[in-house]
């Protein structure tokens, strides 16, 4: 294995001194696996000709999951070709692709952008006649959220959904989030109803997302419930949701409601950010409450102090 692990070029082809190896070795699949292992925990540059090389040798005796490895590696590094290379070299020594292999291809055209790829490697899933899971549904679901088509993304949760099958955390997150960026508040509204159905249990960062979605589409009150909401229910709000609800009284000019809140946030032992006190004492400023901007800014020195 050390001869393997500290290979350089000037040794000759990697080919050769595995096959060294395994002649004086006579290794078996464990042995193989170890050494995989071992460059993989080093980030060798060796690991894909090694891992690739591995498939062909009988005493490593591959399978499905060999391959998948190796393809879900490249695809991590956006190497289509060769992840797509390996994957033909599977269908040409007759294994059958299966649907965590056809996830990962889903994942990689995905993350690079092709989506046209990507909805064909689902439709293959489907032909499989495998029910699919969370993942393969959340692989399409994403890849529709990168591409910016937010309504077939929504489609496949409902999907999903009637099969009583629920996305992960993340999957549900970035819908919210890609519907919140471009203030749909209706999309994100539905997104975070049902991620709560899927058992997902919001946090600050959630409903900031969904806080963020009716400020940029302008509904201000809707904004202010969803902070009262999300305190009603335990939920402690990070500095962000507190400058969009600021943002939204500011906007208002409801000034006494703003600092009923923050009072109440104190009593709670929530301490104001950076952002929130400079929002704050820009507001006072333009009001020319100047002794207030100081009082801000003095309190915000102090609790980076303590």
């Amino acid at each position: 294995m050390q001869h393997i692990i500290c290979y350089s070029p000037e040794k000759g082809s990697v080919s050769l001194l595995l096959e060294a190896w395994v002649k004086s070795m006579k290794p078996e699949r464990n042995d193989w696996l170890a050494v995989l292992k071992e460059l993989d925990r080093l980030n060798h540059p060796m690991y894909f000709e090694v891992a690739e090389l591995s498939l062909l040798a009988d005493s490593f005796e591959a399978n499905v999951r060999d391959y998948t490895k190796i393809i879900h590696g490249y695809a991590k590094q956006n190497r289509l070709k060769e992840a797509e290379s390996v994957f033909l070299s599977m269908k040409s020594r007759g294994f059958t692709c299966d649907q965590v292999t056809l996830t990962a291809l889903v994942h990689m055209y995905s993350k690079a952008g092709n989506l046209k790829l990507a909805e064909d490697t689902f439709e293959v899933m489907r032909l499989l006649g495998v029910p699919l899971d969370k993942r393969s549904f959340g692989s399409m679901i994403t890849a529709y959220v990168r591409a910016g088509k937010l309504g077939q993304g929504e489609a496949l949760l409902k999907e999903m959904e009637e099969q009583e099958i629920y996305a992960g955390r993340e999957v549900y997150k970035a819908l919210l989030r890609a519907y919140s960026m471009i203030g749909d508040s209706k999309g994100a509204q539905r997104v975070f109803d049902t991620l709560q159905l899927g058992g997902v249990i919001p946090d600050a960062t959630i409903c900031g997302l969904l806080m963020n979605a009716y400020i940029i589409a302008g509904e201000l009150n809707e904004t202010c419930i969803t902070f009262e909401n999300m305190r009603r229910v335990g939920i402690e709000p990070n500095d962000k949701c507190v400058i969009m609800l600021l943002t939204a009284y500011e906007t208002e000019n409801k000034l006494s409601k703003a600092l009923d809140i923050l009072m109440d946030l104190e009593g709670d032992g929530v301490v104001l950010g950076r952002e929130a006190s400079e929002l704050l004492a820009r507001w006072f400023k333009r009001l020319g409450v100047v002794g207030e901007v100081e009082l801000v800014l003095r309190d915000y020195a102090s609790n980076l102090v303590h």
